[in-house]
């Protein structure tokens, strides 16, 4: 099978190359380096067919620009969710006024979002989540309730919370999609919270009476499920391609460790390292041979598998090659900084992760095998 791009897309890497290596190396903080890509034209790419984004681009290309993006070194995004996982969702499900007041503004990247899905006792079962929505006679909804894991909480401006609205239903029935301002002292507060990393990605985030208008409902009152559902299933695809550049940028130095240390000259050693090649290659052809599609669902959870369990064994693999030297930290532990990890450190404690976040191994073969392969549903409540 074919995977190879044209001319004009090779055209298109060269320009987004070029870019990159003059602006890039001068990024400062990073919600000003979204309003330089805004600028630019590099956010929203492909949307202009609908009025709101910055330049045309085909799906091709936008695989382009995140694998050169990825290739660059240039800072983490902040904008990502506003601009992978909400505006996909609003051109699906968002009215024409929804569309005009929030696409531009991500687009420039002047606004900043985060997502308000899993709570504690809700992570993986979304169905189960308990914070609550109640409409007043004002037209404005009081949020109240609890989100975790919420990654760039602490920097965004506006928040999609899945809540529910009818204090009656149950499951995934009830559930509305809202747009919720951030800005909100009193009624919304962050805590970061800190990871055996030692950083703070993800955060906390309490919700006491947040407001919430009316004219920022996605998918109507209660029809909350069926838009998370279409948000999640854009978290694949160009995404996924980027994310692989990143992966492999991590193989090689392990690779380079494994090398260093002599590590490679174990033939069982030299087999896992095979092996990570050959499957991160099989997970770039299978994010290829799905680019694009809709209405499958098991692609996102076979994508999900697939990357989760490979990074996590290749964290594994990166301690492994280094030997004791991985035991021992880059720095002199002092009161101020209790320690400090290298790279490969960091991936492999990091990577811990991997098969919970997102939806946990656990629930993928689940969907696997209830939506795709008929099975009949897993029993509830332990019978």
């Amino acid at each position: 099978m074919d995977f190879g791009f044209a001319a004009e897309d090779e055209a298109f890497r060269a320009e987004a190359r070029a870019w990159l290596d003059e602006y890039a190396k001068d990024a400062q903080d990073r919600r000003s380096w979204e309003r330089v890509l805004g600028k630019a034209g590099w956010i929203g790419l492909g949307w202009t067919e609908r009025g709101y984004g910055n330049r045309s681009a085909t799906l091709t290309q936008q695989v382009v620009w995140a694998e050169e993006y990825a290739r660059s070194g240039a800072p983490a995004r902040s904008g990502h969710i506003g601009e992978k996982l909400l505006a996909p969702t609003l051109v699906a499900h968002g009215t024409e006024e929804q569309k005009a007041r929030f696409l531009p503004a991500v687009a420039a990247g002047d606004e900043l979002w985060c997502q308000g899905y899993s709570e504690p006792g809700a992570g993986s079962d979304l169905a189960a989540i308990r914070t609550k929505a109640e409409l007043g006679s004002d037209g404005v909804y009081r949020v109240s309730g609890q989100k975790i894991w919420t990654s760039l909480a602490h920097e965004a401006d506006w928040c999609f919370v899945l809540a529910r609205t009818d204090p009656e239903s149950s499951r995934h029935h009830g559930l509305t999609f809202l747009l919720v301002p951030m800005d909100q002292p009193g009624r919304i507060e962050v805590r970061p919270i800190r990871q055996m990393t030692g950083t703070s990605d993800f955060n906390e985030v309490f919700f006491d009476g947040a407001h919430a208008r009316v004219e920022h409902v996605v998918g109507g009152e209660s029809g909350g499920w069926r838009v998370a559902m279409s948000l999640l299933g854009f978290e694949r695809g160009v995404s996924t391609l980027a994310q692989q550049v990143g992966f492999a940028a991590e193989l090689g130095r392990v690779v380079r460790a494994a090398v260093e240390s002599g590590a490679v000259e174990d033939p069982v050693v030299r087999e896992r390292l095979v092996r990570q090649w050959a499957e991160l290659r099989v997970m770039r052809w299978n994010a290829l041979r799905t680019l694009g599609r809709s209405g499958d669902a098991g692609a996102p959870s076979v994508a999900k598998l697939l990357w989760g369990g490979w990074h996590q064994r290749l964290g594994e693999l990166a301690v492994l090659v280094r030997g004791a030297a991985a035991g021992v930290g880059p720095g002199e532990w002092s009161p101020s900084a209790p320690y400090e990890l290298d790279e490969a450190q960091q991936l492999f404690l990091f990577s811990r992760a991997d098969t919970i976040y997102g939806g946990s191994d656990q629930v993928q073969r689940t969907i696997i095998a209830e939506r795709v392969l008929g099975l009949p549903r897993e029993p509830k409540g332990g019978v």
